[in-house]
């Protein structure tokens, strides 16, 4: 019995040593969860795509990249994707980089930019037509002041699907990018003050570079949010035309054309993409910045 404890703590110290312990085991349910939800369908669906019923493995490829209408929906797709993303960052540092210090009123805006979080893609959807629509309260106020002669058009096309990715993707991008600001030691800026300094100086050359790293992070994770788009795409959108983005065309090679391999294969293109658009931003990031990101700790 002794020979066997024994055996048990050599055992357990021999595992220490390489970082594995008794905590480690805690991953185990997690590591199952994550490959029977994603692994297991992520592997299955690119074996799917290699095996169309006529045309070798790369048919279903082929026809896609063959055909110019499903072709565009790459482009058109990044197109609304990439202008989104740079919007939302954008937007979102100037207002955190403000929201970072202590004032009065703070949490009553910070709880008013993230409000659309909770109002979902369809209630969005929803209001813009209200709001954006041809007799929606926006245009109703231009004609009544005489500004045009007739409703702007800016749903059920480009717009309205543009409209929409902002709105519901501008809350997860400012609540990262201020997270980023808050980690930066501000006594970094201040002791450039002292050396004089000025605020256009002192952002440019302590605080962008520093933030850069978080700016790569929050741009590839509201790009993938606004490349995925399907709901606003139909909703606001022109899902025939101008906002038939590559989720449409998956779903329609999938449930009406009842073409899985197919449906897969643009599938693998989306991600494709996007691990491509990750990795040119990553890679800036790594041109523009290489140290620490200076946070407090």
């Amino acid at each position: 019995m002794a020979a066997v404890t024994h055996g048990r703590v050599a055992l357990r110290h021999r595992l220490a040593e390489r970082g594995i312990d008794r905590q480690l085991l805690l991953l185990g349910p997690a590591l199952l969860f994550v490959a029977t939800l994603f692994v297991y369908p992520f592997f299955y669906g690119i074996g799917l795509s290699f095996q169309p019923e006529q045309g070798g493995p790369f048919a279903a490829y082929r026809s896609f990249f063959s055909d110019a209408y499903e072709r565009g929906t790459l482009t058109t797709t990044l197109g609304l994707s990439l202008p989104v993303a740079l919007l939302n960052v954008g937007a979102s540092v100037p207002i955190a980089y403000r929201m970072r210090g202590r004032f009065r009123g703070k949490r009553l805006l910070t709880t008013l930019l993230v409000v659309p979080i909770t109002l979902g893609t369809v209630l969005t959807a929803q209001g813009l037509l209200n709001f954006l629509g041809p007799t929606g309260w926006f245009n109703r106020t231009l004609m009544a002041a005489g500004l045009v002669d007739e409703p702007l058009r800016l749903t059920h096309n480009y717009w309205g699907v543009f409209f929409s990715l902002v709105i519901t993707g501008f809350p997860f991008a400012f609540l990262l990018v201020l997270s980023y600001l808050s980690g930066i030691d501000p006594t970094l800026e201040k002791a450039a003050a002292t050396l004089g300094a000025g605020w256009a100086q002192r952002f440019r050359r302590i605080t962008l570079p520093l933030l850069a790293p978080g700016l790569a992070t929050t741009f590839c994770l509201t790009f993938v949010l606004a490349f995925s788009v399907f709901p606003s795409a139909v909703l606001v959108g022109d899902p025939a035309g101008e906002t038939r983005v590559i989720s449409i065309a998956a779903w329609h090679a999938g449930y009406e054309q009842y073409d899985y391999p197919k449906a897969s294969a643009i599938a693998v293109v989306m991600g494709l993409v996007e691990l491509a658009v990750i990795a040119a931003v990553l890679g800036w990031r790594s041109l523009l910045y290489t140290g620490s990101t200076g946070g407090k700790g």
